[in-house]
C-alpha cells in the first residue's frame, strides 16, 4: 500500500474508504458493514465519515464495522460549520465519539467554512486535543485564500490536510491550491474521486480503461494514486466494488498513460472557484 505522510509525521494509506450516503437504508446495512470490513482487510484502513452523513448514521455504521479492530484503522470525521465554535464543538465531538464507539478521533475536520471565525475553530480543535478527544485536526473545502488566512493564525499551521473535491474531471485545484498545499507539506484528501459516478460513464474514460485492461473506477483511482501527497477516499457499500477499488493499487500509470488522460481531461489553464459537492 502506498503511504502518504501528514505534517505530524503520521503515515496513512493513500487509498482509503469514504462513507457519504452510507448508513441511510436499513436494507443495505449488512452489506455496507461487510464492505467496510472487507476494505480494512484489503488495507483500506483510513475511513472517512462526518456527522452530516445521514445525520450521524454513517458514523454509527463505521462504529459497528470497526468494532474489535480499532487499532487497525485511522478514523477521519468532520464537524458541521455551525458546530465549529468553542461552545458547540465539544458537544459535537462527544456525539461523534459515541456514534463511532471510540475514545479518540484520529483526524477531525471542519467540513466547510461557515460563520464561526476560523480562529475560534482552531482554539476549539486545540481544546479537544488537550482533552484527548482528537489526535489531529484539519479542514475541508477551503480554497487557497482561506488556507493562507488559516496559516497566519496562531496554531493554524497545525492543520494536517485539506479535503477537497478532486478527480479527473475536476482539476481546478491544480492551478493554485494543490501547489500551495504541497509547498507546505499538506496532503490532499480527494473526495468523490468518481464525481458521484458521473465520471465512470465518460466515454473517453471507458475507452481508455478498456484499452488498458482496467475498469473506469480503477483508472480514476490510479490517476490519483500516481500523484504525490494525495489520499483518495472512494465510497462503496458493496463488497465487489471495494475489491475493484482496491485492485487499482495493482495498476501503475505510465507517463504515456498520464498524457493520454490529460488529453481527455485537460488540466486548468487559469484560476477558478473551488468546486464543491
Amino acid at each position: 500500500m502506498k503511504q502518504v505522510t501528514f505534517p505530524s509525521g503520521l503515515h496513512v494509506p493513500a487509498l482509503g474508504q469514504g462513507t457519504w450516503h452510507m448508513g441511510e437504508h436499513k436494507d443495505r446495512h449488512d452489506e455496507e458493514v461487510a464492505a467496510i470490513r472487507l476494505g480494512i482487510d484489503l488495507g483500506l484502513t483510513l475511513i472517512d465519515t462526518a456527522e452530516m452523513y445521514g445525520e450521524g448514521r454513517a458514523e454509527m455504521l463505521v462504529g459497528e464495522a470497526i468494532k474489535g479492530q480499532r487499532d487497525k484503522v485511522f478514523i477521519v470525521t468532520k464537524v458541521y460549520p455551525h458546530h465549529a465554535s468553542r461552545a458547540e464543538m465539544h458537544r459535537a465531538c462527544n456525539n461523534s465519539l459515541q456514534r463511532l464507539q471510540v475514545e479518540t478521533i484520529d483526524l477531525y475536520l471542519l467540513h466547510w467554512p461557515g460563520a464561526v471565525p476560523i480562529d475560534e475553530t482552531v482554539r476549539a480543535f486545540e481544546a479537544l486535543q488537550r482533552d484527548g478527544k482528537i489526535r489531529h485536526w484539519g479542514v475541508s473545502n477551503l480554497d487557497l485564500a482561506l488556507m493562507q488566512a488559516l496559516w497566519q493564525l496562531p496554531g493554524g499551521a497545525a492543520a494536517q490536510t485539506d479535503q477537497v473535491l478532486y478527480n479527473l474531471d475536476t482539476r481546478g485545484t491544480e492551478w493554485d491550491l494543490l501547489p500551495w498545499l504541497r509547498q507546505h507539506g499538506l496532503p490532499v484528501m480527494a473526495y468523490s474521486p468518481f464525481d458521484e459516478g458521473r465520471l465512470l460513464r465518460h466515454r473517453g474514460l471507458v475507452a481508455f480503461a478498456k484499452q488498458h485492461a482496467m475498469t473506469p473506477s480503477q483508472v480514476a483511482l490510479a490517476w490519483l494514486l500516481a500523484q504525490d501527497g494525495v489520499i483518495a477516499i472512494p465510497k462503496s457499500g458493496h463488497r465487489e466494488r471495494v475489491r475493484e477499488n482496491a485492485a487499482a493499487l495493482e495498476h501503475r500509470l505510465t507517463a504515456a498513460h498520464l498524457r493520454e488522460l490529460d488529453a481527455l481531461f485537460p488540466p486548468p489553464r487559469g484560476p477558478s472557484r473551488l468546486a464543491m459537492i
